[in-house]
């Protein structure tokens, strides 16, 4: 395999990695009433009341407060699906770099800004909006861990560009991906 090929090989696994990551993100933000029940459950089976019970409490509150609003307010639930769309829609503008990486390296790019973003937002609405700081630190974790194989993907991106770029003499139009 050339050097070409299995750059662009590992540009997509990381990509389709990325990209399947940030639908699981996405889709699982539309069933949150259900998915809070479920998540208290399991916890009460494991013990964590007893071992966790700092964690349980927040659960059980997050999951209090998701039910009133279900149940008297379900438009508030509406900003969570849009949540999960926008996480949908920012995956679909990862197949720009999927098919062309050097012509769509900027949406890398918008993705690590993006990943960047989390932390400052954490830190900020975490505490206005009365979230717990270790709740905070892994909201953050998801832009930490979101970066890394954007970061990945953008050294294979930028080192794919200087190899096509060395082959081609000078004066002469680059060949096509």
């Amino acid at each position: 395999m050339s050097e070409r090929a299995a750059l662009l090989k590992g540009i997509r696994v990381w990509l389709a990695f990325f990209v399947v990551c940030l639908v699981l993100s996405g889709v699982t933000a539309f069933p949150l009433v259900h998915e809070l029940r479920w998540a208290g459950e399991v916890l009460r089976s494991l013990g964590a009341p007893d071992h966790l019970p700092g964690l349980m409490e927040w659960i059980e509150r997050v999951r209090d407060g998701l039910d009133t609003a279900d149940a008297d307010h379900p438009f508030l639930l509406y900003g969570t699906d849009w949540l999960a769309f926008a996480h949908l829609v920012i995956a679909v503008a990862f197949l720009g770099p999927y098919r062309d990486p050097v012509r769509n390296v900027w949406v890398v790019e918008f993705g690590l800004i993006a990943c960047a973003g989390v932390v400052p937002l954490a830190l900020i609405c975490g505490p206005i909006r009365g979230i717990p700081f270790w709740w905070s630190v892994i909201d953050m974790a998801f832009g930490v861990f979101g970066a890394v194989p954007l970061y990945v993907v953008r050294k294979k991106i930028k080192r794919l560009e200087a190899l096509a770029e060395a082959a081609v003499p000078a004066g002469a139009a680059a060949p096509a991906p």
